[in-house]
Order: structure tokens, then sequence, then C-alpha cells
């Protein structure tokens, strides 16, 4: 039997449910308490988290003048995700970092840097378990899409780790030009992205973000 001409509308599935249910996580992670940058208490889980600067840094004065009263434009979306995620394995509680282990390696970065203060931060966070979990990279990535935070969307490197060894000759990325003081930035060699061109980026994202 001859196979029909092929419509791609017909193997194209959508769902409005699936919407109403990241509009509805959204909506939850936006009502969530604000902490200090990681929180002081220790907590197990994984999800999604955003970072919000109220700071002084010059450049980033459009998003701190909107994080002031409450936080609501992130400078940083990340996720946490569960053991397992990628294969369908159940999870086994190690192997990953959870949302607080992330917040603390951030906060790590920040404070190497020689032009942030860790204590101009602020986070929020959401956590994802059982079949739930499966939201989190969509979680993330519809709000990335909603407030396309600085160092997601403008500057980019702020979540990548150092590199092994031998790997040294890439260049330090934006966000390293931009905040210098990360230990291994020094032993890359490779030519980076102007400091000029950088700021000329958040220009633009300036222009996008007028203060309020």
């Amino acid at each position: 039997m001859a196979a029909p001409p092929l419509n791609v509308e017909l193997h194209t599935f959508r769902s409005a449910l699936l919407h109403s249910v990241v509009n509805e996580a959204i909506a939850f992670f936006n009502q969530t308490p604000v902490y200090l940058l990681p929180p002081v208490e220790r907590f197990a889980g994984y999800g999604v988290y955003a970072l919000y600067y109220l700071g002084d840094f010059a450049p980033y004065d459009f998003i701190a003048a909107r994080n002031q009263s409450q936080c609501t434009q992130p400078i940083y979306v990340g996720k946490a995700v569960p053991p397992g995620s990628r294969t369908g394995r159940t999870p086994t509680g190690r192997g990953r970092k959870t949302v607080r282990g992330r917040l603390v390696e951030h906060r790590g970065s920040i404070n190497n840097a020689t032009n942030l203060n860790g204590e101009h931060f602020r986070c929020r966070f959401i956590l994802l378990g059982g079949i739930e979990a499966d939201l989190i990279a969509t979680v993330e990535s519809d709000m990335i899409r909603r407030y396309r935070p600085l160092w997601n969307t403008i500057v980019s490197g702020f979540g990548i780790h150092g590199p092994g060894g031998g790997r040294y000759g890439q260049a330090l990325s934006e966000w390293d030009v931009l905040h210098p003081g990360r230990p291994w930035g020094n032993r890359l060699t490779g030519i980076p992205r102007e400091l000029s061109e950088i700021m000329a980026k958040i220009e633009q994202a300036r222009a996008q973000l007028p203060l309020p």
C-alpha cells in the first residue's frame, strides 16, 4: 500500500494544557519567598531557580531598579535536574547538584568577581519532584523566554565551570571578561570578546528594558 503524502501538521502535537501547567508553575514560582544567595538553611530537591541583582554595578542599574521594592527581573535563571533525568531512570539522589548546591556554586563565582558583591543578590526557587520533575527544563526555558535574564541571553558564561586540564586554549567567557576574578580565568589563552562589545550588548538590552 502506497504511503500518503507527508503532511507535517498531521504529526505536530500542540497542547493548551501544557501551556496552562507551565504558566501555573511560573505563577507559583513568582509567589515563593526571596532569600539571600544562597539560603542559610540547607534543603534538598531539584527544580528551577532565579537570581536577582540589587547592587550598584552601574551597567546593571536598570535591572537593580526593578528589584528594589520586590524581585521581578531575574539576572539569571537556572535549573538543577535529578540524576537519571536524561535516561528515564529513577533518581538516586546522588550525582547531581541540587538547587541549593547550584546556588552555593553561583555565590562562589560571584564572590570571586572583582566588581560584584554577593550580598547584592537574592534568589527564589521552585522544587519539582516526582512526575513534575519532567517540567524542570520546560519551566526554565519558558522563564528565560519570558524574562530574558541578562546572564542567560546577553552576557554568556556565568554558569560554566573551569576547564579541565589540557583545555586552556579556549577564551574567557563574556561574563568573565566583564567580571574578572574566577581563579581559572588567567590560565585561558584564547582571544576573548572585547569588553566594549559586551557593554554595547548590555546597552541594547537596557533600551529594550528601560528603567521603570
